[in-house]
């Protein structure tokens, strides 16, 4: 495999949406330039049924690495996801049953294949970790054990969090980042990449492989997409956008940021130019509508992302209601009932709260109390996406 050794091409890769590169950027920097082959990965615990936009982030690094040549692993984590990743956790993951991450998991490489490449002659690999961590021992775990201290884990934040508090810190939570660290020293990797937040777990990873394997492995960490009050985009903190969301819904979602997260979209979820913080000001509808085409570009196809620009645009933008709305029989008159029976909210109280942030409308006129009726033929709108209409 002839490999790319184009400086502007390692420039990008080693610089956008990048947080921190160990030991250092120089050090990957040279490997690159050396036009030796790479082999590295990433792994993804089957935590849940559909990849998400924050597995889509470490996927567009990893597609920089195999157009440069690189071979990349898709690793994932069957073994590792029954335990589940205590990273950032304020309590305990529930453990999920093999029979679970192996249904998890069943569409992971279809839905990645919007980003990675799985044909040709540098074919992105798939492995599955219970190959290796299912085979041990309580040798093989004791021998692994030795290599890293109870004080070292301890000083992780949620750990720390979860002591201050008096919550349980359970003896499976301080295996995790030795497990997934061995995954390094069983597949012989030359380097890994995942977001910031799994800094910790990689660095054990980069310890092992230089016990093991005597070898330098880097690391490189990617910046994590948040929302305006700080949380990571993801499944835990319910502001998902998946691989598995139609193109309306993922357009839409990106359409519902905050402009303060448009130049980190940009910069993390798709391939276009990333526009400065001026051009957002001056035009931050126009960047937001190109972010979220991109997005939906991405993950869903190009015919996908203009169909639901399109859809965005004569349904939102020139406030009309969509020539389809879902229609509900409820089973009272209220505002509430409608919005919970139709599944617009979860619950009654996500009704009250989303009526008292003014994100509620009957025929295009916001409703101001919970006690609000409806009548056939009225069309209930929740904030930009959600309608449904009264028969």
């Amino acid at each position: 495999m002839k490999i790319n050794t184009d400086q502007q091409k390692i420039e990008e890769l080693l610089t956008r949406g990048v947080e921190n590169i160990y030991p250092k950027k120089e050090f990957l920097e040279a490997q690159l330039k050396s036009g030796k082959q790479l082999t590295l990965y990433t792994g993804y615990d089957p935590t849940a049924p559909t990849l998400h936009i924050g597995h889509g982030i470490t996927m567009l690094k990893l597609r920089q690495f195999q157009d440069l040549g690189h071979k990349v692993i898709m690793l994932i984590g069957d073994f590792t996801g029954m335990i589940g990743d205590p990273t950032d956790k304020i309590s305990a993951r529930q453990k999920l049953t093999r029979k679970q991450v192996l249904e998890n998991c069943k569409n992971y490489q279809k839905q990645a294949a919007s980003i990675l490449n799985f044909k040709g002659a540098n074919k992105v690999e798939v492995k599955y970790n219970s190959k290796w961590l299912a085979k041990m021992h309580m040798g093989d775990m004791l021998e692994l054990s030795s290599n890293i201290t109870i004080d070292q884990l301890l000083e992780r934040d949620m750990f720390e969090k979860r002591r201050a508090e008096e919550k349980p810190i359970y003896l499976h939570e301080f295996l995790y980042p030795l497990m997934q660290g061995y995954d390094s020293v069983a597949m012989d990797v030359d380097g890994e990449v995942g977001g910031n937040d799994q800094t910790f777990n990689m660095l054990v990873g980069r310890d092992l492989q230089k016990i093991y394997n005597n070898k330098e492995k880097f690391v490189l960490t990617t910046k994590l997409l948040v929302d305006a009050s700080g949380k990571k985009m993801g499944k835990t903190e319910g502001n998902m956008v998946a691989f598995s969301d139609s193109p309306e819904d993922m357009f839409g979602k990106v359409m519902s940021w905050s402009d303060d997260m448009i130049k980190n979209g940009f910069e993390l979820c798709a391939r276009a130019a990333v526009p400065s913080d001026d051009e957002i000001k001056r035009e931050p509808m126009k960047y937001k509508l190109a972010l979220a085409t991109e997005i939906t570009k991405t993950f869903l196809g190009e015919k996908a992302a203009q169909v639901a620009r399109n859809y965005f645009v004569h349904t939102f933008s020139k406030k009309e209601t969509p020539d389809e709305i879902a229609e509900l029989k409820p089973s009272a008159m209220d505002i509430i009932t409608v919005l919970v029976e139709s599944k617009i909210c979860k619950s009654t109280s996500e009704a009250r709260q989303v009526i008292a942030q003014g994100g509620v409308k009957i025929n295009d006129k916001k409703v101001e109390s919970i006690d609000e009726q409806v009548k056939s033929g009225d069309v209930v709108q929740k904030g930009s996406r959600f309608f449904v209409k009264i028969k």
